[in-house]
């Protein structure tokens, strides 16, 4: 058992995201520094650790520190580790990158994610970076006549055109264990604004890869409203930029944080372990 260890947080950006240092991450860690790592993602809402060296087994013994995991409905896991997935995207593929455009992780389930850790297996020389948005900032900086508008609002959620078996996913990412279905066709609402459960904040929760039409109106109705909420949730002064290097962790709350991976590494060979913690339904 890991002595507890004075974190160092390190803010990355004026919007989000920090990096902290003081932590290995394989180490059976004391319940004290479980929970600073925890504060500090609720502070900053999503946090980076460098210099990890992880297994699949130590990956998901962390996560589950903070949760029961996810398996993805169409993405095999590792077959002794199905909830951990292997994000693959080889030198001589071109095209789609897997995380690519701005999303919030599985809010196409009825509970979705709480949060998702991306350990950095292989990197390329050059691009590959991940953005995040926080949509706490998205939701403020909404006009109060906007605000009541949106309150109360629910937005259709599915897979729909990514995972389906006519989807994105049917030609690319084939260097990935992909099984597209027709689970993707399912919908959900959730609110359009969301309440964090633990800080009692207030965020935008809509995504321009799983959000279809907003609950109770035509598709011609809701798309320009869904058009400008997604454009302003990813406004430059809500993100924060990290740049990956070899065994560089991410840990970030989808339940009021947007990301969106770079496809700008064509040539280059890159490989993450991304596993997901178990959320509540939306409220």
């Amino acid at each position: 058992m890991q002595t507890q260890t004075k974190l160092e947080i390190t803010p990355i950006a004026s919007a989000l995201g920090a990096e902290i240092k003081g932590a290995n991450l394989a180490d059976d860690h004391a319940p004290e520094l479980i929970q600073d790592i925890r504060q500090a993602l609720l502070d900053n809402c999503v946090i980076f650790f460098r210099d990890q060296e992880l297994t699949p087994d130590q990956l998901v013994r962390f996560a589950k520190k903070f949760g029961s995991l996810d398996e993805h409905d169409f993405i095999h896991g590792m077959p002794d580790y199905p909830e951990v997935l292997r994000l693959v995207k080889e030198a001589d593929e071109g095209g789609y990158n897997f995380g690519g455009g701005w999303h919030t992780d599985v809010s196409y389930m009825e509970k979705p994610s709480l949060g998702s850790l991306l350990y950095a297996v292989d990197i390329p020389l050059i691009g590959g970076d991940t953005l995040f948005a926080n949509q706490y900032l998205a939701y403020e900086t909404l006009t109060d006549a906007m605000k009541e508008m949106l309150d109360g609002l629910n937005c259709i959620h599915s897979a729909l055109g990514i995972f389906d078996p006519k989807g994105v996913a049917r030609d690319h990412f084939k260097n990935m264990n992909m099984n597209p279905n027709n689970k993707a066709e399912e919908e959900v609402a959730h609110p359009v604004v969301r309440t964090h459960p633990e800080t009692g904040r207030k965020s935008l929760y809509v995504n321009v890869n799983f959000c279809k039409r907003l609950q109770g109106m035509t598709n011609e109705e809701s798309q320009p409203i869904l058009k400008f909420l997604f454009e302003h949730g990813r406004r430059e002064i809500f993100t924060c930029r990290f740049q990956w290097k070899k065994g560089s962790v991410a840990f970030w709350d989808n339940r009021c944080v947007q990301h969106h991976a770079l496809n700008d590494y064509q040539g280059h060979r890159r490989e993450m372990y991304r596993v997901t913690i178990s959320g509540d339904r939306p409220i």
